[in-house]
Formats: C-alpha cells, sequence, structure tokens
C-alpha cells in the first residue's frame, strides 16, 4: 500500500459518457471539495447552472465564487491514459457512485471494468480540537484496486494550477519545489503579495502548498499545463523539473505536478493522499501560527495527522447522521450532513491559545464579515459542535462596541464591509437593523451560557 498526499484537487465528470452514477444520500446543487476556509472553498458544480450532473471528471472544479480553480487528476492504466478529474482532454473514467457525509465528498470510479478508484474528499471539521481546526488544509485520499482480478500497470497523477493563488488571472505566480523531513512539496503565492486585498473574493496574500510523499517512486514538474501532463501522459511519470519563468496566471497556465508509479496493482488497495491550503498573515494572526513556528512545520503535522483526522471526522459525521435521524428522519440528514463543511467553511480562526477569535465570512452577498444576522441562523451548528466556537464569534462583536468606537446606542450589522479587515464602523454607517440585532445578539449569548454554563461571559460583557 502507497500513501502520498497532494494539494488542491476537484473536477466532474461528463454526464453522457458511460453509465449513471448512483448519488446517497442525495445530489447536491453542489459538491464541497476543498472546503475549510472563506479562501479554501472549492466546490463542483452539478446543477443546470455550469454544472454537469455531479461527475468528477469533465468539467473544470470552481471558487465558492465561480472562477475555475484548475485541477486535474489523471491515471495510466497499462500505457493508456485517463482522466479522473478534470477537463485536461484525455479520455474519462466511467463514475459509478457518489457519497456524501458531513465532512466528506466520496466518489467512486470504474475504468474499462479494469480498476475501481475510489476517491474522497475530506475536509477535516474538528470542533472541540482547535489546534486541528485552525490548519487550513484539506485531504484527498485515493484507492485504487483492480476489478477483474488481473495485475495491472499503474500510474496516477494530478496538478494543481496557478489560478489558485489570485483572482486577478493576469498576477505573476511565483513558486518554488522542496522537500523537507520525507515530505516534497510545490509553494505557490502571488508574486506580489497585497495583504487583505481580495479580487474576485479570492485571496490576493499568503501561500499555496501542495505535498506528498517524497519516495522514490514520486516524480514532479512544474511548466505549462499542455507539458506537465502531456508528460505524464505519454511516459507515466514527470522528468523532476522545475520552471522558472515565472508569469501570469493565464499565459500558457502553469501548473504543479506530482506522479507516482504503484507498480503492479491487484485487488489490495493503494491509497494516495492529496491536501492543501492556504497561510494568512495579518495583525491578527491565523490561530494555527500560535501552535507552529513555521508553515512547513504546520504542513508536515497535517501531512502525517490522515488516520487522526479522517477518525474524528467520521466520529462527527456518525454524530450528526445519528442525532438527525433521530430528530427529523433521513431527510433531514440529507440537509444537515450538507451543512457542516459549508458552515465552518465560511469561518476563519485568529489569535493566539490564550486569546482565540473566529470570524466568519457572508459568503455569496457582500463579503461582510461577522454579520449579526448571518451568525444567526449557523449559530446552531456552533452549539451543537461546541459552545465555545459561539463565543469566539461573539466577542470581537462585544469588543469592538465595548471599545467605544461605534456610535449608535444599539447593536451593530457586522464587523467590517469588507473580509478580511474587521475595521468596524466608527462613523455608524452600517446597516440598521437595530431591533433585529439587538434581539440576535441577546438570544444567542443567552444560549451560549445556558449550554456551556459560563456566566463570566455576561459579567465580561
Amino acid at each position: 500500500m502507497k500513501l502520498y498526499r497532494l494539494g488542491p484537487l476537484v473536477a466532474s465528470f461528463v454526464s453522457s459518457i458511460g453509465a449513471q452514477s448512483i448519488f446517497s444520500p442525495a445530489r447536491p446543487p453542489a459538491i464541497p471539495l476543498a472546503v475549510r476556509s472563506p479562501y479554501l472553498s472549492t466546490w463542483l458544480n452539478v446543477g443546470n447552472d455550469g454544472g454537469n450532473g455531479g461527475y468528477l471528471a469533465g468539467q473544470w472544479p470552481v471558487f465558492w465564487e465561480d472562477q475555475i480553480n484548475g485541477w486535474t487528476g489523471m491515471i495510466r492504466v497499462d500505457g493508456s491514459t485517463y482522466s479522473w478529474m478534470g477537463l485536461p482532454g484525455s479520455k474519462t473514467v466511467n463514475q459509478s457512485a457518489f457519497e456524501y457525509t458531513s465532512t466528506k465528498s466520496i466518489f467512486t470510479m470504474n475504468v474499462e471494468n479494469k480498476l475501481e478508484i475510489n476517491i474522497t474528499f475530506l475536509s477535516p471539521v474538528t470542533p472541540t480540537d482547535l489546534k486541528r481546526q485552525s490548519l487550513v488544509f484539506s485531504y484527498l485520499n485515493v484507492e485504487v484496486s483492480s476489478l477483474d482480478g488481473q495485475e495491472h500497470d499503474v500510474q496516477v497523477y494530478s496538478d494543481i494550477s496557478a489560478e489558485w493563488v489570485s483572482g486577478d488571472r493576469n498576477a505573476i505566480a511565483e513558486w518554488e519545489y522542496g522537500t523537507t523531513d520525507g515530505v516534497a512539496y510545490h509553494k505557490v503565492h502571488r508574486q506580489t503579495q497585497l495583504a487583505f486585498t481580495e479580487k474576485s473574493q479570492q485571496s490576493e496574500w499568503g501561500n499555496w502548498y501542495w505535498a506528498t510523499d517524497d519516495s522514490k517512486d514520486m516524480t514532479h514538474q512544474s511548466g505549462a499545463d499542455t507539458d506537465v501532463r502531456g508528460q505524464f501522459a505519454s511516459n507515466g511519470r514527470l522528468n523532476n523539473g522545475d520552471d522558472t519563468n515565472f508569469r501570469a496566471i493565464s499565459s500558457t497556465w502553469p501548473v504543479f505536478g506530482f506522479s507516482y508509479d504503484l507498480g503492479s496493482v491487484d485487488s489490495s488497495p493503494d491509497e494516495a493522499i492529496q491536501y492543501e491550503g492556504a497561510s494568512q498573515y495579518g495583525p491578527v494572526a491565523s490561530l494555527w501560527k500560535s501552535y507552529f513556528a513555521t508553515e512547513l512545520a504546520a504542513l508536515l503535522f497535517f501531512h502525517k495527522d490522515y488516520t487522526e483526522s479522517s477518525n474524528v471526522a467520521s466520529s462527527l459525521d456518525r454524530r450528526v447522521a445519528q442525532d438527525s435521524i433521530a430528530t427529523a428522519g433521513q431527510d433531514y440528514l440529507i440537509v444537515t450532513s450538507l451543512s457542516v463543511r459549508q458552515s465552518f467553511g465560511a469561518t476563519q480562526l485568529c489569535g493566539t491559545q490564550d486569546k482565540k477569535y473566529m470570524f466568519p465570512k457572508e459568503i455569496s452577498s457582500n463579503g461582510n464579515m461577522n454579520t449579526v444576522d448571518v451568525i444567526f441562523p449557523a449559530y446552531p451548528i456552533f452549539l451543537y459542535t461546541n459552545p465555545e466556537l459561539l463565543k469566539l464569534i461573539l466577542t470581537p462583536l462585544l469588543e469592538n462596541q465595548e471599545a467605544g468606537t461605534y456610535p449608535n446606542d444599539y447593536s451593530i450589522h457586522d464587523l467590517g464591509s469588507s473580509y478580511p479587515n474587521a475595521t468596524g464602523h466608527s462613523d455608524g454607517s452600517d446597516k440598521k437593523m437595530p431591533l433585529e440585532e439587538c434581539g440576535n445578539m441577546l438570544i444567542m449569548s443567552l444560549a451560549y451560557v445556558q449550554k456551556s454554563g459560563d456566566t463570566d461571559f455576561l459579567n465580561d460583557h
């Protein structure tokens, strides 16, 4: 059994090709793939509005704002190349099933009735373990096994494009390849960092990592998309070459690939774990920085933590499933299990171990942050999974108003009109919803205290 890890991975499949897929517990309008924060939020469109029905090959993945995040997966079987993710131009595999839980999206693929591929996108949600929850990374597990009982010569490939690092496709991307402590990685970033700035809702600062086990069976390459993917399609391996021509994201579309030679695959599965993430900086640092001295230290921890993260995630999956079905049946579970990653994926943990904050972004609207009337319909999931999280969301709102910079005598509407800038509204010009927002704050504060028993929270505020 082999194990490797990579960065962002996503895509879909052309529904007119091959047999139709089974979808369980339902076919959602969009499938979460790598969803951990407002900036690590990559989805598979499913519906008629840009989607292909929920198939994981033949379509590009998208950021939640709907721009493409180039992400490709291919497999080479006995010298023939197929795509299992994205739209690289090779023949697609056949998708036979899809299933989702609260933390996972699971696809089952068939390659010419020779091989079965099981692909699991895991975006861990660890509400009571804030060290792990603070890490903005996501896993992908790929298992390959024989269907016909025969041995097959198999190589697996995946890449991400520079589209992940900026919403401005004319921005210059820069990258490097490195290894550390048994891990190989591509590091990609915008050459000119624009701190606390967004373009098309994407972050214009920070670093993206795509990592895998550094083993003799792994090869890597960066370069133009057609060159790198063509190298794998023709040879089943990459050339370990590094493109040093830093350029615009849209200039011959630089990609960053890994390939693995799995050797002879029979009925025992070979695994491939992939993940990616973004690191962000600011006056209020990302919480992970209080646990790890460097980005690479955080990367190594996450890379080696798959088993534990998967176990914790599965425990949450079971809890949500059991409680949802007991409360309102299977139809309720369809909604609740799909909502977990969506809710947590709109948040960012910041601060230090002694002083933590959680900042939610208003997704799919105007990008406000810590919007009181948006927190209100979401607060039950935080109360359910860990009441402390609700406190971490409410605290910055209360502290901002207690500092005396907000001039109105009722609850503030939001903490800032442009995420990630929590600058408040010292001019009092936020949206005026005094009755609703005051009621929301009172109800949520009371709910937190009743659930947690933390009466000091009321005394402090």
